[in-house]
């Protein structure tokens, strides 16, 4: 039986396509459904491009970089494969999936977001008399816009210094560079987080009773400021991490039982511990992620396509745009060691 994959003309202008990434440019013109029942079931279109060429990029049998440049057609993969390596790179070990109640794809650099407040009569409920006027809870978009930024990393390489390098090697610096990207994405929903979004909303910051020092008192307190939500997420710096397993109630031998058999943490108010250095050392920022955080994605890993296809590495730009909007205030706030006396 013959594929459609095995034929495709491939060009940069299917990077050029607005709306539709070149994997979904791809799929448009190869869709994966006429595919089942075969051998190349459960691959996208992508990777058919791929087998389709016999480029390895994965393993100790992996290709060379140069394998991309050996056709016209082959070489108009290369940056999809170095958008896909960069994304894997952002997805391994990132937090943000577990501090964000919605993501929104946006088309633009400034966007308005939407709130209603928690508590008080709005969000009562009362018995409705017979004819009485059913209570209303009250939707409005945001005073002020949110900004988003673009965020990235530029790769510099000359194609003679990489060309005979495996595509597996490779792929390790590429996905480094999107670890970075998933960190600056990671240090701006911190700053939101706590400093707001712009619409006057900073978290509200509680101090430890004693200077410098964290008491399960202060935590149980810290927990009780989140009615009518829920502290179901910690993101705490190192050290803040190391003062919490210290407190006598991290003690109990099922919680180590627990760490020592699964590696999760939990703590004893059964919230997630996600640590991350994007915190500041003296801080807990605690936070209900069904209501707290949303994230805005302006575009997903864009390449210099251009450059790339023309062998042209050096300086080519890998940036994503992006930005986080508080939903609900009163769902995040932040509980600070009292500095010294």
């Amino acid at each position: 039986m013959a594929y459609r994959f095995d034929n495709l003309k491939l060009e940069k202008g299917m990077y050029q396509q607005a709306g539709r990434s070149f994997s979904q440019v791809l799929e448009s013109q190869d869709p994966s459904e006429q595919y089942k029942g075969s051998a190349l079931e459960g691959l996208d279109a992508f990777q058919r491009q791929l087998k389709r060429f016999d480029i390895k990029v994965k393993g100790s049998a992996s290709d060379a970089v140069e394998k991309f440049f050996r056709t016209s057609d082959s070489a108009v993969l290369f940056p999809e494969y170095v958008a896909r390596s960069v994304r894997q790179g952002m997805e391994e070990g990132d937090l943000i999936p577990q501090l964000t109640a919605a993501v929104t794809q946006f088309d633009g650099m400034d966007y308005r977001s939407i709130t209603t407040e928690a508590g008080g009569i709005e969000k009562e409920l009362h018995q409705v008399e017979e004819g009485a006027q059913i209570p209303s809870t009250t939707i409005r978009v945001r005073d002020s816009l949110v900004r988003l930024r673009k965020r990235g990393r530029m790769l510099v390489a000359s194609y003679e210094a990489v060309r005979y390098q495996k595509l597996d090697l490779f792929s390790v610096a590429l996905r480094q560079i999107g670890a970075h990207i998933s960190r600056m994405h990671l240090d701006d929903a911190v700053s939101v987080l706590l400093q707001g979004d712009g619409n006057n909303n900073p978290a509200e910051i509680s101090q430890t009773a004693a200077a410098e020092a964290l008491s399960y008192d202060d935590l149980v307190g810290f927990w009780a400021k989140f009615d009518p939500y829920v502290l179901n997420t910690m993101l705490v710096s190192g050290p803040m991490m190391v003062k919490l397993l210290k407190l006598q109630e991290f003690q109990n031998p099922l919680t180590g039982l627990n760490f020592q058999g699964t590696g999760q943490l939990a703590t004893p108010m059964g919230a997630a511990l996600l640590r991350s250095g994007a915190v500041p050392d003296d801080m807990i920022i605690g936070l209900d992620r069904r209501f707290a955080l949303e994230l805005v994605q302006g575009s997903d890993v864009t390449v210099e396509y251009d450059k790339l296809i023309d062998r042209q590495l050096e300086r080519a730009a890998i940036t994503t745009i992006s930005g986080f909007a508080k939903l609900f205030s009163d769902a995040s706030h932040a509980l600070q060691l009292a500095p010294k006396a």
